[in-house]
């Protein structure tokens, strides 16, 4: 169940089609109960315009969309409206079309769906599994974008409710698991699934369009460096900009740097506010792509930026993006800390403070400088995310722990201390999830169902 679904791009959208791509082909008969898309424009496709109820057949598994209030990716009161409706609709409009099932996956936030998932679920008499994507409401709390100490107490206590609710919790990151078991929510039944990528579509061997190159800024022999993805408040992507601006007049071999973000978000305005109030003329903004073609954009890049706001809590957020690119074979510059910045140096990455302009704009000259480490970087990504966040293996494991409770009790049972890390796994950059049993054979006979997950509301 999620409020984000394709044709809608995006990180929270791409991992929820390629895990019920991939449980699809080991099997399962899965369904996704979704909305009409809109994200993040506001606008549904005229395809889609009038219905109330559409179901559709993709990549092996089912989606089932409900009409809902659609509005731009912006505003706390109309967003809410949108998450309501949604909450609504998929319960009056959708429950009863998607049939029965064992296992009804959910994911927060968005908040308002996990009421609908557990109605949905006692209902089919079927496990509930709450995904937990971005840890909300407390993220909202540090980015200002809530701050009544009433209604955050409420929001909290309403969360924590549904994590005690569910048969199981699944997070992104060990962070976010260390955070909910401290504030109560049992160890046996928190566990990690990182995000990952498709290791097919996005590759070091794909081309960049023709023409592409000119479009993003870089006709000739210069440096691109690429930012890629939601348009968030939670990115900080005027840094990003500052660095820009830091190297706009920067020659190396005479050739110029150049940067270009390609996307839609909240914050895109903003952003384009302040590209214009520095004058830059060494960036581009460029409208968001449909998915099929980001690979694309991406091997269009000499380099790429994974930035996030200087936040505390996001020290145990990982942008999901960079995998894509790591994947892709781009050199990466990470202004992120905590989960993320392990990850990435693993990777053989290079990593900055997030909202140091300065520090951004001496790495991405540097490397600018140095195409043979660009690279090593590029090679040494690819390799990591193959042995480390292949999606389709995650999502194997994502499946055992759905139906195989027996793999579940031993990966409980060998759990070495309260926090929940697997013994024989102690580097954190490294998903335990590797190390699980292979998947069973399917039994046609006791062919299992699942309605699939939801998605970040900061991306």
């Amino acid at each position: 169940m999620t409020h984000y679904f394709p044709p809608e791009i995006g990180a929270p959208q791409a991992r929820l089609s390629e895990t019920a791509r991939a449980w699809a082909a080991d099997g399962l008969d899965v369904t996704v109960l979704t909305g009409m898309p809109n994200h993040p424009t506001g606008v549904i496709p005229p395809e889609y315009h009038g219905a109330w109820l559409r179901t559709e057949r993709v990549d092996g598994y089912r989606v089932v969309r409900t009409r809902l209030y659609a509005t731009p990716n912006e505003g706390v009161v109309r967003k809410t409206l949108s998450h309501l409706s949604f909450m609504v609709s998929s319960v009056l409009l959708g429950g009863w079309r998607t049939g029965p099932c064992d296992v009804v996956v959910v994911s927060s936030p968005t908040f308002f769906p996990l009421g609908s998932a557990w109605l949905l679920a006692r209902l089919r008499r079927a496990r509930l599994v709450v995904e937990v994507r971005d840890l909300w409401p407390a993220i909202f709390e540090q980015l200002g974008v809530i701050t009544d100490p009433r209604v955050l107490g409420l929001l909290e206590r309403l969360e924590l409710a549904a994590y005690r609710a569910a048969d199981a919790v699944v997070t992104v990151t060990e962070g976010f698991r260390d955070d909910i078991v401290r504030r109560g929510i049992a160890a046996d039944k928190v566990h990690v699934v990182r995000n990952g990528v498709d290791l097919d579509r996005f590759h070091p061997d794909t081309v960049a369009p023709v023409g592409l190159r000119a479009r993003l800024g870089a006709p000739g022999g210069e440096t691109l460096v690429l930012y890629i993805g939601a348009h968030g408040i939670s990115h900080g992507l005027t840094a990003v900009a500052d660095a820009a601006a830091l190297l706009d007049d920067a020659r190396l071999d005479d050739a110029r740097i150049r940067f270009a973000f390609v996307g839609e978000g909240a914050d895109k305005r903003r952003l384009a506010e302040h590209v214009r109030g520095l004058g830059l003329t060494n960036t581009v903004l460029h409208d968001g792509v449909p998915r099929e073609q980001v690979p694309g954009v991406i091997a269009a890049a000499d380099l790429c930026v994974v930035p996030l706001r200087d936040v505390p809590m996001f020290d145990t957020f990982i942008p999901s993006k960079m995998f894509e690119l790591l994947a892709a074979g781009r050199p990466v510059i990470g202004a992120v800390r905590g989960e993320a910045a392990r990850i990435l140096t693993a990777a053989g990455q290079v990593v900055v403070p997030p909202e140091d302009p300065a520090a951004l704009a001496a790495a991405v000259a540097h490397l600018a400088a140095d195409p043979e480490r660009r690279a090593r970087m590029g090679r040494a990504g690819r390799a990591h995310v193959e042995r480390h966040f292949d999606r389709d293996e995650l999502a194997r494991y994502y499946r055992r722990l759905l139906f195989d409770r027996a793999t579940a009790d031993r990966a409980t049972a060998g759990r070495a201390d309260s926090d929940g890390r697997t013994p024989g796994v102690p580097d954190p950059t490294v998903p335990a999830q590797r190390v699980a049993t292979p998947a069973p054979d399917h039994d046609p006979a006791g062919q299992q169902t699942a309605l699939t997950p939801g998605s970040e509301a900061l991306a």
